[in-house]
C-alpha cells in the first residue's frame, strides 16, 4: 500500500480529461457514441470514472477530438494504468472498491462518524464484531476479509508519505461497549495511541452540545495531492454509499465539517477524555436496571 496513486484517482483523472477534451472540441456525448458505435451511457461513464477505459478506447476518442502526438500517448498510458488491479480487488465482492480506491490516492481524510469508530482506526476484535453486526448476511469468510481489508488500510496512517486524518466522534460512538466491556477498552487505547501520530487529528463531539451541524449523518471528505483531482464526499449507507462531487456539495460538506469540529472539544482534550474512558467507560456509569 505504499503507491499513493491508486488505479481508481487514475480513473477519475482520465475521465475528467477526455470530458474536458470533447466539450473543447464541442463534440456531444451522442456524437461519440455514434462514433464509435457504441452507447451514450459507456462514454458517460468513462468520464465519470465509473467505467475503465481500454487504450483503444481512449486513442479513439482522442482522435475524434483532434488530440494526437505526445499528449494522447500520455493519455493512453493513463488508461493503460487505470486497468491495473488495486490490491483491494480481491476482496471486491465485500466492500466498496471505489472508496478504497480513492482513500489509498488522498493526501487528507476529513471524516465525522456518529455510530461507530472509522475503519482507519479500529483494532481487530472491534472490527470484526461490529461488522458481523451490522451485516448479519455475511459469512465468515466474507467478514474475516472485510477486516483483512479495513486492517491493510490503516498502514495508510504510517507509510512514508501518511494521509493526513481528522476525525471528529459523537461521543455515542464511544458510549456503545461493541464486543463487550474487554474489546471497547482495547479499542478506545487504540484510539489514543493513534491520536499521538502527527498526522492524525482526534475530536470528540459531546452530548452537551445538543443540536448541531452534523446531524443529517456520517460522511467522509477526501482531498487529493495534485490540483486536477478536486475533493470528493463520500455519505456511507446500507447499500454501499454516495459519492458527492460538485461544487456546491463540496462546499457545503467542508462548511459543515468546519463547524463541526469547532463545536467539539479541542484535539488534545479528546484524547484525555477517550483515555479516561478506557478506564472508566461510560457504560459503566449506567444503573443495570435502566432501560
Amino acid at each position: 500500500m505504499s503507491e499513493r496513486r491508486s488505479p481508481t484517482i487514475r480513473r477519475r483523472r482520465l475521465g475528467a480529461e477526455l470530458r474536458r477534451q470533447r466539450e473543447a472540441a464541442g463534440i456531444t456525448i451522442e456524437a461519440v457514441a455514434d462514433q464509435l458505435e457504441c452507447s451514450a451511457s459507456k462514454i458517460s461513464r468513462i468520464e465519470t470514472g465509473h467505467t475503465s477505459a481500454t487504450p483503444r478506447d481512449v486513442r479513439d476518442m482522442l482522435r475524434i477530438y483532434g488530440v494526437v502526438g505526445a499528449e494522447s500517448d500520455e493519455l493512453v498510458q493513463i488508461a493503460r494504468e487505470a486497468r491495473q488491479k488495486g490490491w483491494w480487488h480481491p476482496y471486491s465482492t465485500v466492500l466498496v472498491g471505489a472508496f478504497v480506491g480513492l482513500e489509498a490516492a488522498a493526501s487528507s481524510v476529513r471524516a465525522y462518524e456518529q455510530q461507530v469508530i472509522p475503519g482507519l482506526l479500529e483494532t481487530e476484535d472491534y472490527a470484526s464484531t461490529m461488522i458481523k453486526a451490522a451485516r448479519p448476511d455475511f459469512t465468515p469468510e466474507q467478514v474475516r476479509q472485510r477486516v483483512r481489508v479495513r486492517l491493510g488500510r490503516q498502514s495508510l496512517l504510517t507509510q512514508d508519505d501518511p494521509v493526513d486524518l481528522w476525525v471528529v466522534l459523537d461521543e455515542a460512538v464511544l458510549s456503545r461497549p461493541v464486543g463487550g466491556d474487554t474489546v471497547m477498552r482495547d479499542q478506545l487505547k487504540r484510539l489514543a495511541e493513534v491520536a499521538q501520530l502527527p498526522n492524525v487529528t482526534l475530536q470528540v463531539l459531546p452530548f452537551e452540545v445538543g443540536a448541531h451541524a452534523g446531524m443529517d449523518g456520517t460522511f467522509t471528505i477526501l482531498s487529493f495531492p495534485e490540483p486536477g483531482d478536486p475533493d470528493v464526499v463520500y455519505a456511507e449507507n446500507a447499500t454501499g454509499g454516495l459519492f458527492l462531487e460538485k461544487s456546491d456539495e463540496l462546499q457545503k460538506y467542508s462548511f459543515i465539517f468546519d463547524h463541526i469540529r469547532a463545536a467539539a472539544r479541542r484535539p488534545e482534550e479528546s484524547v484525555e477524555y477517550i483515555a479516561r474512558l478506557a478506564e472508566e467507560p461510560l457504560w459503566k456509569w449506567r444503573r443495570k436496571d435502566s432501560p
